[in-house]
């Protein structure tokens, strides 16, 4: 008997579904994961945070490492999440300034900066230049100024003194000034040295209405 269209595609979708189901918990996990980053990458960013939701349910245990949903829970409006997050993040990279900066920005949206100076998270030797800066502009010892002269000739600390320098600044309510420095960290130079996180300044520059912005 010749199989119509609908028997045809009813077979595929169960074949589909077969070989979803025969995948271990890893297997769908790194599915949903890398398809979650590519949603990111696109600007769909609810659904990335479904997708990153999803990888933290079916895997518990690697929860803590995925900052990439911090970050995608921060654009979402989620800040007590993206908070959690971020301090799960701690326990499995404890020196990563980005993690604190990320905290930080998480809690000032949901209570305030000086809320947000009182609870940032400790981090141990963060070598890149110049996250030590960054770090110290977030708990208020050092200006903006300084971690752009830290940064130096070099494009990808250029590239990371702009990015936080400008995120510091929205945190903080000065846009003009945030928009200054967001605008320079995605500009199209620096996206081979800024990996994802070009990304990011891309995202975050379409949030403060900047040209050139990510649609």
């Amino acid at each position: 008997m010749k199989a119509t269209p609908a028997v045809l595609l009813m077979c595929a979708s169960s074949a589909i579904a077969v070989a979803a189901y025969a995948q271990s918990p890893a297997e769908r996990a790194r599915a949903i994961f890398d398809r979650a980053v590519v949603d990111f990458d696109n600007g769909r960013i609810v659904e990335s945070v479904a997708g990153f939701d999803a990888v933290a349910r079916l895997i518990p245990a690697e929860a803590p490492q995925l900052w990439q949903r911090g970050i995608a829970l921060y654009y979402v409006g989620r800040y007590q999440d993206c908070r959690a997050q971020f301090e799960s993040h701690r326990t499995v990279n404890p020196d990563d300034v980005e993690n604190a900066a990320w905290h930080f920005l998480c809690v000032a949206r949901a209570e305030s900066a000086e809320k947000a100076r009182a609870a940032l998270l400790p981090v141990g030797p963060d070598a890149r230049v110049p996250m030590r800066q960054i770090y110290q502009m977030f708990r208020g010892t050092l200006t903006p100024e300084n971690v752009l002269a830290a940064a130096g000739p070099r494009p990808v600390s250029q590239f990371y003194a702009h990015l936080y320098v400008g995120l510091y600044f929205d945190a903080l309510g000065n846009r003009d000034r945030a928009l200054e420095h967001i605008t320079a960290a995605a500009a199209d130079r620096f996206a081979p040295v800024g990996g994802s996180m070009h990304t990011v300044a891309r995202i975050h520059l379409g949030r403060l209405g900047g040209a050139g912005a990510q649609k």
